[in-house]
């Protein structure tokens, strides 16, 4: 074989492989960008299961206290229908949020709640949370989101003084569901929020039926 037969030959080998090289690097440099996990993205994730249900472990942290004080229960959220916050120790007490408002139950029933108290803003709060609401999340909040659909963090920011005078910032992690929640306040105190065993229903019981149509 003479010497421009060669050179042809040695440069019709390296032609695609340089040309594939190429395209690798283009995927490698384009692919954080196109695959990153976004909040529409966590929002679409945490909405997906029609009912989500499972115990929680509530930790409130006092500077006055040494020990926290611990909180537990059950809760039910519904895509369609709104969030059931089932305290059971160190007392029963039932809340339920929904497009009217937030109700907590006593022996007569489900009774409305002022929508200006703190107990009733904290619960919508979870219930913006739990759902992964990033739209109505952001009227309040700078949003923050870091990691993958199976391991992310979200930090909530206060944008309005109202808000910075009583968190400093809210941190939230979880994967397919939320787990874990911490809300950090100005004077020092926190609570923290964990999810662990959350799973996923395609319809409520008959008596969480019950409870959102009461």
């Amino acid at each position: 074989m003479n010497l421009f037969k060669r050179v042809r030959a040695v440069l019709l080998w390296e032609r695609p492989c340089v040309a594939k090289g190429l395209a690798a690097m283009a995927l490698l440099l384009i692919s954080p960008l196109t695959m990153a996990f976004s909040l529409d993205d966590l929002q679409q994730q945490l909405s997906a299961p029609a009912v989500v249900k499972g115990p929680f472990i509530q930790e409130k942290h006092l500077r006055a206290l040494p020990q926290p004080l611990l909180s537990k229960g059950r809760f039910v959220l519904a895509r369609d229908h709104g969030l059931l916050w089932l305290l059971q120790t160190p007392l029963r007490q039932d809340y339920r949020i929904d497009a009217q408002g937030i109700a907590r139950r006593d022996p007569s029933g489900w009774q409305t709640l002022p929508s200006r108290s703190a107990g009733a803003e904290q619960n919508r709060l979870f219930f913006a949370v739990l759902q992964g609401d990033s739209s109505g999340l952001q009227r309040d909040f700078e949003l923050s989101l870091s990691g993958a659909a199976e391991h992310w963090q979200l930090r909530l920011t206060p944008r309005s003084l109202l808000l910075k005078q009583v968190f400093t910032r809210i941190d939230i992690s979880g994967g397919r569901y939320v787990e874990r929640i911490e809300l950090s306040e100005t004077q020092g105190d926190s609570t923290v929020l964990r999810m662990p065993e959350s799973s996923g229903a395609a319809a409520l019981s008959d008596a969480e039926r019950s409870d959102f149509a009461n």
